[in-house]
């Protein structure tokens, strides 16, 4: 565990302390986000959040090759370094993407460039685990599920990312809750701690602490294309690496419930939940608008949480809420099964949407 909080602690402030230089960076080259009709900002905010991410994640994961039990694991060392190569790609089209504006088609083919180089070289999903047995994929349907996930991942986090603070907040409690589930089931089980997905998410917890004081409301300098893409790769290789890497029909035969066994496939889902919501809304949305998917609008969750009068800060503090409650909610239920869990979990449901739907008056800050 002191390993993995080196690496948060290297990843965060590797992370905070190249965010200054990246958002001058940003201002010298005009890399900056103007205000928009769709956008709530009021004035224009620098960009290349995420290029300090990825030096942050690259120190991290230099870091753990060089520890002496998280860089005795080969295949750990191995994933992270195509991780940290395929991510590089995805927020160097990102970089591209906020100094021109690059047209959709360009930034799928980058997302799927990454896509690719991860397959490649071996970070795939191998299996699928259904009720009662396992789906080995053949070598096509490996990578086509793949590429699937990590372009869903990265265009929901994108597209979430539209107020101060949301993005880095949900990906770092989901990628937190992916800690927390991959650490203690390996403690409680004696199962090998060191996972390519506990070192992702560990670095991705870290980069997202590391850039948040820049990007809560106020925000001093946002993630762009660059980091939001980033994030959404990372979850997204966590959650492939997590599915390859434990077997739910060896968690049965550690006495595990039911439910517990097939969290490395209901959680991810948790997680997502909230970005994939987002993302589904809005391709029906638009396609019933006649419009295609990727044409932004302002119906994304965050606007329709500052229509029903939630203050800016407010409506990211409840979305983080929610997406706690959902992820850590799950691995709760999951792993400690008792009437007790259930009754706080409902009782922190109710709460939410209490605080979510309880009637407030619109403000001149929530309509934008």
């Amino acid at each position: 565990m002191r390993e993995y909080l080196l690496v948060l602690l290297v990843a965060t402030g590797v992370t905070y302390l190249l965010s200054g230089l990246a958002r001058r960076l940003a201002f010298r080259y005009n890399a900056v986000a103007m205000v928009r009709d769709r956008d709530v900002h009021t004035k224009p905010i620098p960009y290349f959040g995420g290029v300090s991410m990825w030096f942050g994640l690259a120190a991290a994961f230099l870091l753990a090759a060089q520890l002496p039990w998280l860089g005795s694991f080969e295949l750990v060392t191995h994933d992270a370094g195509v991780v940290l190569l395929a991510g590089g790609l995805i927020c160097a089209v990102g970089v591209v993407d906020d100094l021109f504006e690059l047209n959709a088609l360009a930034k799928i083919a980058g997302q799927l460039l990454a896509a690719g180089v991860a397959v490649l070289n071996g970070v795939k999903v191998y299996w699928i685990p259904l009720p009662g047995a396992i789906v080995s994929l053949d070598e096509g349907t490996s990578i086509a599920v793949t590429v699937v996930l990590i372009f869903l991942c990265v265009n929901a986090i994108n597209l979430i990312d539209g107020l101060d603070g949301l993005a880095a907040g949900v990906v770092a409690i989901g990628a937190g809750a992916f800690f927390a589930y991959a650490y203690l089931l390996s403690y409680e089980h004696e199962l090998v701690r060191a996972t390519t997905s506990s070192l992702i998410t560990v670095a991705t917890v870290g980069v997202c602490l590391g850039f948040l004081p820049y990007n809560i409301y106020r925000a001093r300098m946002f993630m762009g294309d660059s980091g939001a893409m980033l994030l959404g790769f990372l979850l997204a290789t966590a959650m492939i690496s997590l599915t390859g890497q434990i077997d739910p029909s060896g968690l049965s035969g550690l006495g595990l419930n039911a439910f517990a066994a097939y969290l490395p496939i209901l959680l991810p889902l948790a997680v997502m939940a909230l970005p994939l919501l987002d993302l589904v809304l809005a391709y029906v949305r638009r396609t019933l608008a006649g419009k295609l998917w990727y044409q932004a609008d302002k119906m994304h969750l965050h606007h329709r949480m500052l229509n029903l009068g939630h203050s800016h800060a407010r409506a990211v503090a409840l979305l983080w809420m929610w997406s706690a409650l959902l992820a850590y909610g799950m691995v709760l239920i999951g792993l400690f099964p008792h009437p007790i869990t259930f009754v706080g979990f409902l009782l922190a449901l109710g709460l939410a949407v209490y605080l979510t739907w309880a009637r407030r008056t619109p403000t001149k800050a929530a309509n934008g």
